[in-house]
């Protein structure tokens, strides 16, 4: 399938510019370029209620539907950014827009970014997270049974292998996880890394700096580095994974998709057709991205 027509020119613009290099940049510029992209996002959804926390130390963005009350469903939401960028100024509007379609309440964390801080400090600061919110769900007025983990692409990797962290210690579970083009092997294995990994704006290069920013100290085949392969994903929540079509990562996710249903784990992925890694934060240029968000927030509110 052909590009959308708003990504295709995004694609285009950034083919004619030479493909620029990631290499070329320091992190600070990546991190700028990364905040200059929400220009890409749409109009900033402005009916709801967004405060800024700190939770014993964590930072965390509530984003609530106006006029809520009593304990919401709620998302723990990981933002992308290859490891080493991304914040809540680079998700801002998504936080917005999912609190605002679902009706829940959205709470967005800010975890130690690479090359500051190297594996596992992400990780870890993901798990710290996801703990804090859920024995603090009656101060945040959340329901703490219907607590949803979700990220793309790094915080899409940091959702999953918290869901297995809490799993291994038999603590609390999420309901479900939502993986929007995570990143789950750092090896590249996979075909599309090749198919995929030069034109369409986030590249191989891209991802896997991100990578070599992170694992300093960790093996590429680490079950935290890669958590693909893993053998452990039994006894999950059930799990709902978006690739798309023109993204080094499309067949790593659908490869996820394979090997937790062969273990037992209820499983869905959905391939968007002609979108790009990064798409689900293009809502002002791509209807997929527009149609997505809706999907997204229509299983928050949903699962039971």
């Amino acid at each position: 399938m052909a590009l959308e027509t708003g990504i295709s020119t995004l694609v285009d613009e950034f083919i004619a510019a030479g493909r620029p290099s990631v290499r070329d940049k320091t992190i600070a510029e990546r991190r700028a370029e990364y905040i200059a992209s929400t220009v890409l996002a749409g109009e900033t959804e402005q009916r709801v209620d967004v405060k800024d926390i700190t939770l014993e130390g964590m930072q965390l963005r509530v984003v609530s539907p106006l006029s809520s009350s009593g304990n919401l469903p709620a998302v723990i939401y990981y933002h992308g950014g290859c490891f080493v960028s991304g914040g809540f100024d680079t998700h801002d509007n998504q936080l917005r827009q999912l609190a605002f379609y679902s009706g829940c309440r959205i709470i967005a964390v800010r975890y130690r970014l690479a090359p500051e801080h190297v594996y596992p400090a992400a990780h870890d600061d993901a798990e710290r997270a996801a703990r804090l919110i859920a024995q603090h769900a009656d101060t945040l007025e959340i329901n703490a049974a219907r607590i949803t983990l979700a990220g793309d692409s790094a915080g899409g990797h940091l959702a999953l292998v918290t869901a297995l962290r809490l799993k291994a210690s038999s603590n609390w579970q999420p309901s479900q996880l939502l993986l929007i083009y995570p990143m789950l092997d750092a090896t590249a294995h996979f075909e599309s890394y090749t198919r995929n990994g030069l034109d369409y704006v986030i590249t191989r290069e891209m991802l896997l700096t991100g990578y070599d920013a992170c694992l300093t100290t960790c093996n590429r085949l680490h079950p935290e580095a890669s958590p693909l392969w893993r053998d452990d994903f039994a006894g999950l929540p059930p799990v709902h994974i978006v690739t798309a079509e023109f993204d080094p990562l499309c067949d790593e996710g659908e490869a996820l998709f394979a090997r937790l249903t062969e273990q037992g784990v209820s499983c869905s992925c959905q391939r968007w057709l002609g979108v790009i890694h990064g798409f689900f934060q293009l809502g002002g240029i791509s209807q997929s991205a527009r149609d997505l968000m809706r999907d997204v927030a229509w299983r928050v509110a949903n699962r039971r």
